[in-house]
Protein backbone atom coordinates (compact mmCIF):
# COMPACT_ATOMS: atom_id res chain seq x y z
CA UNK A 1 0.00 0.00 0.00
CA UNK A 2 1.46 3.35 -1.05
CA UNK A 3 0.89 6.83 0.25
CA UNK A 4 -1.60 9.19 -1.35
CA UNK A 5 -2.33 12.89 -1.34
CA UNK A 6 -3.15 12.67 2.35
CA UNK A 7 0.51 11.89 2.99
CA UNK A 8 1.68 15.05 1.23
CA UNK A 9 -0.14 17.74 3.17
CA UNK A 10 -2.24 18.22 6.24
CA UNK A 11 -4.13 21.15 7.62
CA UNK A 12 -3.74 20.13 11.25
CA UNK A 13 -0.67 22.22 12.01
CA UNK A 14 1.31 22.12 15.22
CA UNK A 15 0.06 24.88 17.54
CA UNK A 16 2.44 27.63 18.59
CA UNK A 17 2.06 26.55 22.24
CA UNK A 18 3.80 23.19 21.70
CA UNK A 19 7.10 22.93 23.59
CA UNK A 20 9.91 20.42 23.85
CA UNK A 21 10.93 18.84 27.12
CA UNK A 22 13.88 20.65 28.66
CA UNK A 23 15.25 24.03 27.62
CA UNK A 24 13.80 25.85 24.63
CA UNK A 25 15.47 26.03 21.22
CA UNK A 26 14.81 28.21 18.17
CA UNK A 27 14.46 25.00 16.16
CA UNK A 28 11.42 23.85 18.15
CA UNK A 29 9.05 26.70 17.38
CA UNK A 30 6.14 26.62 14.98
CA UNK A 31 7.55 29.73 13.29
CA UNK A 32 10.78 27.91 12.43
CA UNK A 33 8.93 25.10 10.68
CA UNK A 34 6.73 27.59 8.85
CA UNK A 35 9.90 29.34 7.69
CA UNK A 36 11.41 26.09 6.42
CA UNK A 37 8.23 25.29 4.54
CA UNK A 38 8.00 28.79 3.05
CA UNK A 39 11.57 28.52 1.74
CA UNK A 40 11.09 25.15 0.06
CA UNK A 41 12.35 22.63 2.63
CA UNK A 42 9.13 20.63 3.00
CA UNK A 43 9.94 18.26 0.13
CA UNK A 44 6.76 16.96 -1.50
CA UNK A 45 4.65 18.26 1.36
CA UNK A 46 4.46 18.77 5.10
CA UNK A 47 2.79 16.66 7.75
CA UNK A 48 2.68 17.68 11.39
CA UNK A 49 2.44 14.20 12.87
CA UNK A 50 0.66 14.14 16.20
CA UNK A 51 -0.89 11.87 18.79
CA UNK A 52 -2.45 12.31 22.19
CA UNK A 53 -3.18 10.60 25.45
CA UNK A 54 -5.68 12.31 27.71
CA UNK A 55 -4.83 16.01 27.90
CA UNK A 56 -1.30 15.56 26.56
CA UNK A 57 -0.45 15.79 22.85
CA UNK A 58 2.82 15.13 21.02
CA UNK A 59 3.84 16.76 17.73
CA UNK A 60 6.61 16.27 15.17
CA UNK A 61 6.69 18.34 11.96
CA UNK A 62 7.80 16.16 9.05
CA UNK A 63 8.42 16.53 5.35
CA UNK A 64 7.38 14.05 2.68
CA UNK A 65 10.40 12.95 0.65
CA UNK A 66 8.23 10.75 -1.54
CA UNK A 67 4.95 8.89 -1.02
CA UNK A 68 5.28 6.84 2.17
CA UNK A 69 8.73 8.21 3.08
CA UNK A 70 8.88 10.87 5.80
CA UNK A 71 11.77 12.78 7.35
CA UNK A 72 12.21 15.47 9.98
CA UNK A 73 11.34 18.94 8.72
CA UNK A 74 14.86 20.33 9.09
CA UNK A 75 17.80 21.65 7.10
CA UNK A 76 21.51 22.37 7.57
CA UNK A 77 20.75 25.25 9.95
CA UNK A 78 18.93 22.95 12.39
CA UNK A 79 20.94 22.02 15.49
CA UNK A 80 18.61 19.14 16.39
CA UNK A 81 15.09 17.80 16.03
CA UNK A 82 12.90 16.46 18.85
CA UNK A 83 9.22 15.92 19.64
CA UNK A 84 7.14 18.79 20.99
CA UNK A 85 4.32 18.55 23.51
CA UNK A 86 1.25 20.24 24.90
CA UNK A 87 0.42 19.18 28.44
CA UNK A 88 2.55 17.63 31.17
CA UNK A 89 0.79 14.29 31.48
CA UNK A 90 1.75 11.03 29.79
CA UNK A 91 4.21 12.36 27.23
CA UNK A 92 5.61 8.90 26.49
CA UNK A 93 2.10 7.68 25.72
CA UNK A 94 1.36 10.70 23.51
CA UNK A 95 4.58 10.14 21.57
CA UNK A 96 3.78 6.47 21.16
CA UNK A 97 0.33 7.46 19.84
CA UNK A 98 2.00 9.84 17.37
CA UNK A 99 4.16 7.10 15.89
CA UNK A 100 1.27 4.63 15.88
CA UNK A 101 -0.82 7.05 13.85
CA UNK A 102 2.02 7.74 11.42
CA UNK A 103 2.25 4.03 10.60
CA UNK A 104 -1.10 4.39 8.81
CA UNK A 105 0.62 6.68 6.29
CA UNK A 106 4.30 5.76 6.19
CA UNK A 107 6.65 3.03 5.01
CA UNK A 108 9.72 4.61 6.54
CA UNK A 109 10.88 7.54 8.62
CA UNK A 110 14.24 9.31 8.98
CA UNK A 111 15.03 11.73 11.80
CA UNK A 112 18.26 13.76 11.85
CA UNK A 113 19.95 15.39 13.70
CA UNK A 114 18.82 13.93 17.04
CA UNK A 115 20.74 14.83 20.20
CA UNK A 116 19.09 12.30 22.55
CA UNK A 117 17.58 9.30 20.76
CA UNK A 118 16.32 7.26 23.73
CA UNK A 119 12.85 8.77 24.06
CA UNK A 120 12.12 8.68 20.33
CA UNK A 121 13.53 5.19 19.79
CA UNK A 122 11.59 3.76 22.74
CA UNK A 123 8.30 5.24 21.54
CA UNK A 124 8.86 4.10 17.94
CA UNK A 125 9.55 0.53 19.01
CA UNK A 126 6.55 0.54 21.34
CA UNK A 127 4.44 1.67 18.37
CA UNK A 128 5.60 -1.30 16.29
CA UNK A 129 8.34 0.18 14.10
CA UNK A 130 11.63 -1.47 13.24
CA UNK A 131 14.19 1.09 14.45
CA UNK A 132 17.87 1.69 13.80
CA UNK A 133 19.74 4.53 15.57
CA UNK A 134 23.31 5.29 14.50
CA UNK A 135 25.81 8.01 15.46
CA UNK A 136 25.99 10.53 12.62
CA UNK A 137 27.84 13.69 13.52
CA UNK A 138 28.89 15.68 16.54
CA UNK A 139 27.85 18.57 18.72
CA UNK A 140 30.00 20.73 20.97
CA UNK A 141 28.43 22.75 23.75
CA UNK A 142 29.34 24.57 26.92
CA UNK A 143 27.82 23.61 30.26
CA UNK A 144 28.66 26.47 32.62
CA UNK A 145 27.04 24.99 35.71
CA UNK A 146 27.94 27.35 38.56
CA UNK A 147 30.86 28.96 36.72
CA UNK A 148 30.92 32.69 36.05
CA UNK A 149 32.66 34.10 33.00
CA UNK A 150 36.07 34.51 34.62
CA UNK A 151 36.09 30.98 36.03
CA UNK A 152 35.15 29.52 32.67
CA UNK A 153 37.72 31.66 30.85
CA UNK A 154 40.48 30.60 33.25
CA UNK A 155 39.85 27.01 32.19
CA UNK A 156 40.28 27.66 28.48
CA UNK A 157 43.50 26.58 26.73
CA UNK A 158 46.44 28.84 27.42
CA UNK A 159 47.07 29.47 23.73
CA UNK A 160 43.54 30.82 23.29
CA UNK A 161 43.74 33.08 26.33
CA UNK A 162 47.14 34.39 25.30
CA UNK A 163 45.92 35.14 21.77
CA UNK A 164 42.96 37.14 23.05
CA UNK A 165 45.13 39.07 25.52
CA UNK A 166 47.87 39.91 23.00
CA UNK A 167 45.61 40.82 20.09
CA UNK A 168 43.23 42.89 22.21
CA UNK A 169 46.16 44.85 23.67
CA UNK A 170 47.25 45.93 20.16
CA UNK A 171 43.93 47.72 19.65
CA UNK A 172 43.79 46.92 15.93
CA UNK A 173 40.34 45.31 16.00
CA UNK A 174 37.19 47.23 16.90
CA UNK A 175 34.27 45.14 18.19
CA UNK A 176 30.60 46.06 17.81
CA UNK A 177 27.88 44.00 19.50
CA UNK A 178 24.24 44.30 18.44
CA UNK A 179 21.05 43.04 20.08
CA UNK A 180 18.70 44.09 17.28
CA UNK A 181 18.66 43.45 13.54
CA UNK A 182 20.43 46.13 11.52
CA UNK A 183 20.31 45.92 7.70
CA UNK A 184 23.75 47.49 7.24
CA UNK A 185 25.35 45.11 9.72
CA UNK A 186 23.64 42.15 8.09
CA UNK A 187 24.92 43.28 4.69
CA UNK A 188 28.41 43.43 6.24
CA UNK A 189 27.98 39.88 7.53
CA UNK A 190 26.95 38.67 4.05
CA UNK A 191 29.96 40.38 2.45
CA UNK A 192 32.32 38.87 5.02
CA UNK A 193 30.81 35.42 4.55
CA UNK A 194 31.22 35.69 0.76
CA UNK A 195 34.91 36.59 1.22
CA UNK A 196 35.60 33.91 3.85
CA UNK A 197 36.72 30.29 3.71
CA UNK A 198 33.12 29.17 4.10
CA UNK A 199 31.21 27.45 1.29
CA UNK A 200 28.52 29.44 -0.45
CA UNK A 201 25.63 30.24 1.90
CA UNK A 202 22.91 27.66 1.28
CA UNK A 203 19.87 29.86 1.66
CA UNK A 204 20.66 33.45 2.69
CA UNK A 205 17.05 34.68 2.41
CA UNK A 206 15.92 32.12 4.99
CA UNK A 207 18.76 33.00 7.35
CA UNK A 208 17.96 36.70 7.14
CA UNK A 209 14.25 36.10 7.74
CA UNK A 210 15.19 33.97 10.76
CA UNK A 211 17.47 36.70 12.13
CA UNK A 212 14.78 39.34 11.67
CA UNK A 213 12.22 37.19 13.49
CA UNK A 214 14.64 36.52 16.37
CA UNK A 215 15.37 40.23 16.62
CA UNK A 216 11.69 41.07 16.97
CA UNK A 217 11.57 38.81 20.03
CA UNK A 218 14.75 40.28 21.53
CA UNK A 219 16.78 37.11 21.07
CA UNK A 220 19.33 38.21 18.46
CA UNK A 221 22.98 38.73 19.40
CA UNK A 222 25.32 39.76 16.59
CA UNK A 223 28.91 40.92 16.44
CA UNK A 224 30.96 42.74 13.81
CA UNK A 225 34.75 43.13 14.00
CA UNK A 226 36.39 45.93 12.01
CA UNK A 227 39.95 46.88 11.15
CA UNK A 228 40.42 50.51 10.06
CA UNK A 229 36.64 50.75 9.76
CA UNK A 230 36.35 47.79 7.38
CA UNK A 231 34.24 44.79 8.54
CA UNK A 232 36.46 41.68 8.63
CA UNK A 233 34.59 39.23 10.91
CA UNK A 234 30.97 38.66 11.86
CA UNK A 235 28.98 36.26 14.04
CA UNK A 236 25.28 35.62 14.44
CA UNK A 237 24.02 34.17 17.77
CA UNK A 238 20.68 33.98 19.51
CA UNK A 239 19.86 33.74 23.22
CA UNK A 240 16.87 31.92 24.69
CA UNK A 241 15.89 30.20 27.93
CA UNK A 242 19.38 30.28 29.42
CA UNK A 243 21.13 29.09 26.25
CA UNK A 244 23.14 30.93 23.61
CA UNK A 245 23.09 29.39 20.14
CA UNK A 246 25.99 30.11 17.77
CA UNK A 247 24.48 30.02 14.29
CA UNK A 248 27.02 31.61 11.97
CA UNK A 249 30.56 32.92 12.07
CA UNK A 250 32.94 34.05 9.35
CA UNK A 251 36.02 36.15 8.83
CA UNK A 252 37.98 37.51 5.89
CA UNK A 253 41.05 35.38 5.22
CA UNK A 254 43.63 38.17 4.98
CA UNK A 255 42.69 39.47 8.44
CA UNK A 256 43.83 36.34 10.28
CA UNK A 257 46.98 37.86 11.79
CA UNK A 258 44.82 40.20 13.88
CA UNK A 259 42.57 37.31 15.03
CA UNK A 260 39.32 39.30 14.65
CA UNK A 261 37.16 36.18 14.77
CA UNK A 262 38.73 35.03 18.04
CA UNK A 263 38.36 38.47 19.62
CA UNK A 264 34.74 38.64 18.47
CA UNK A 265 33.97 35.23 19.94
CA UNK A 266 35.54 36.25 23.26
CA UNK A 267 33.41 39.40 23.36
CA UNK A 268 30.20 37.54 22.58
CA UNK A 269 30.91 34.84 25.15
CA UNK A 270 31.47 37.51 27.78
CA UNK A 271 28.24 39.29 26.81
CA UNK A 272 25.96 36.26 26.85
CA UNK A 273 27.43 34.97 30.13
CA UNK A 274 27.67 38.24 32.05
CA UNK A 275 24.77 40.23 30.56
CA UNK A 276 22.31 37.57 29.41
CA UNK A 277 23.18 35.15 32.19
CA UNK A 278 23.19 32.01 30.04
CA UNK A 279 24.19 28.67 31.53
CA UNK A 280 24.73 26.88 28.22
CA UNK A 281 26.26 27.75 24.86
CA UNK A 282 25.49 25.50 21.89
CA UNK A 283 27.95 25.49 18.98
CA UNK A 284 25.63 23.49 16.76
CA UNK A 285 26.53 20.57 14.55
CA UNK A 286 30.03 19.67 13.36
CA UNK A 287 33.30 18.55 14.89
CA UNK A 288 35.49 21.51 13.94
CA UNK A 289 38.64 21.50 16.04
CA UNK A 290 38.40 25.13 17.15
CA UNK A 291 35.12 24.41 18.96
CA UNK A 292 36.96 22.37 21.59
CA UNK A 293 38.84 25.48 22.71
CA UNK A 294 35.59 27.16 23.77
CA UNK A 295 33.41 24.25 24.89
CA UNK A 296 33.58 21.59 27.61
CA UNK A 297 31.05 19.05 26.33
CA UNK A 298 31.10 16.88 23.22
CA UNK A 299 28.26 14.51 22.34
CA UNK A 300 27.33 12.50 19.26
CA UNK A 301 24.35 13.33 17.11
CA UNK A 302 22.15 10.49 15.91
CA UNK A 303 20.28 9.45 12.82
CA UNK A 304 17.14 7.44 13.48
CA UNK A 305 15.75 5.27 10.70
CA UNK A 306 12.41 3.56 11.28
CA UNK A 307 10.61 1.09 9.06
CA UNK A 308 7.00 -0.02 9.11
CA UNK A 309 6.95 -3.84 9.12
CA UNK A 310 3.30 -3.83 8.03
CA UNK A 311 4.31 -2.48 4.61
CA UNK A 312 6.23 -4.63 2.16
CA UNK A 313 7.79 -1.49 0.66
CA UNK A 314 9.74 -1.04 3.91
CA UNK A 315 11.34 -4.47 4.00
CA UNK A 316 14.17 -4.06 1.47
CA UNK A 317 15.21 -0.58 2.73
CA UNK A 318 15.19 -1.97 6.28
CA UNK A 319 17.43 -4.89 5.33
CA UNK A 320 19.85 -2.55 3.54
CA UNK A 321 19.98 -0.20 6.52
CA UNK A 322 20.71 -3.02 8.95
CA UNK A 323 23.38 -4.41 6.62
CA UNK A 324 25.08 -1.00 6.54
CA UNK A 325 25.03 -0.85 10.31
CA UNK A 326 26.71 -4.28 10.58
CA UNK A 327 29.44 -3.21 8.16
CA UNK A 328 30.08 -0.04 10.17
CA UNK A 329 30.38 -2.01 13.41
CA UNK A 330 32.87 -4.43 11.85
CA UNK A 331 35.19 -1.66 10.64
Amino acid sequence: MQGNGEDQANDNRMPATARAAGFASPFDRAGWFDLLEAHGFAGCGRRDAHGSTGETAAWMPLRVDRPGAFAALANWYSFSVRPLFIGDGDRAGALRALWSDLRRHANRLTLYPVADPAEIVGALRAAGWWVLATPAGDRHWLDLGDMDHDTWWAGRPGALRNTVQRKAKKGIVDIQLLTAFDPESWAAYENIYAASWKPEEGHPALLRAFAEAESREGRLRMGIARIDGVPVAAQYWTVEDGTAFIHKLAHVEDSLKASPGTLLSAALFRHVIEVDGVKRVDFGTGNDGYKRDWMNRHDPLWRIEAFNPARVAAWVPALKAYARSVVRKEK
